[in-house]
């Protein structure tokens, strides 16, 4: 597998974009690529042992190939569980776009690619006038998608990708996450998203019993996802 990097995008918050992200980070590991994970903005902190972490920072960390300082992959860890530009207005600090970028290109010079994941949805405020679809324009990287599959997912998930093309971004694949395991027509609503996006389906993650990214890595098609980024550089 050649290297490729992307920003993960959700449909929502809690959809599992950390799950999926930590799958790419698990499936270039196993092709032997020095990949990292950022998460440039984590709302919602624990301090342990006298540090402040947070799961989903964690995660990446542990999934990727290539281990860098918090600092750099995620620049903004911040302590309450709210959207970022209150998270940040609590603890007195505005978002700073162009650090972010900045940390980015520091992580993209040490690894061969880099998996960035996104916070909530696909345009949540980072500050007044600037948010995360702002930010994954500036990052220019192609667009995986992970849409929640629960009531409400293909309104959803179409929403979301006419928003990243009108970023002028390309959606390079989509990944079905079964949020829901009770919802009705599971099957019908993936197909019903299939049809109307013109990215490839990437995989269907069913609820699982332990969600690894290495049992979420097992779900995708990530020979799709490379060729797709590919054809985009």
């Amino acid at each position: 597998m050649k290297p490729f990097s992307c920003f993960v995008a959700g449909t929502d918050t809690e959809i599992g974009k950390t799950l999926i992200s930590s799958a790419l980070l698990h499936g270039l590991g196993q092709a032997g690529v020095r990949a990292a994970g950022m998460k440039p903005i984590a709302a919602g902190a624990e301090l342990r042992d006298g540090v402040w972490c947070n799961d989903d920072v964690d995660r990446l960390y542990a999934a990727a190939p290539l281990k860098l300082a918090r600092e750099l992959t995620t620049p903004y860890l911040l302590k309450e569980p709210a959207g970022p530009h209150i998270a940040a207005a609590l603890e007195g600090l505005r978002i700073d776009p162009q650090q972010i970028l900045e940390r980015y290109q520091q992580v993209r010079a040490q690894a061969e690619a880099v998996v960035v994941e996104g916070v909530g949805g696909f345009r949540v405020p980072l500050t007044d006038d600037y948010d995360t679809a702002d930010l994954a324009r500036d990052l220019a990287l192609p667009v995986v998608l992970v849409v929640g599959l629960r009531l409400g997912c293909i309104s959803q998930a179409l929403l979301t990708a006419e928003a990243i093309a009108a970023r002028g971004l390309t959606l390079a694949g989509w990944v079905a996450n079964t949020v829901d395991p009770a919802m009705g027509h599971l099957a019908a609503n993936i197909e019903a998203i299939a049809a109307r996006l013109t990215a490839p389906l990437l995989g269907h993650v069913p609820r699982l019993t332990q969600p690894t990214a290495a049992a979420a890595a097992s779900c995708l098609n990530l020979t799709l996802l490379e060729q797709a980024c590919s054809r985009r550089s």
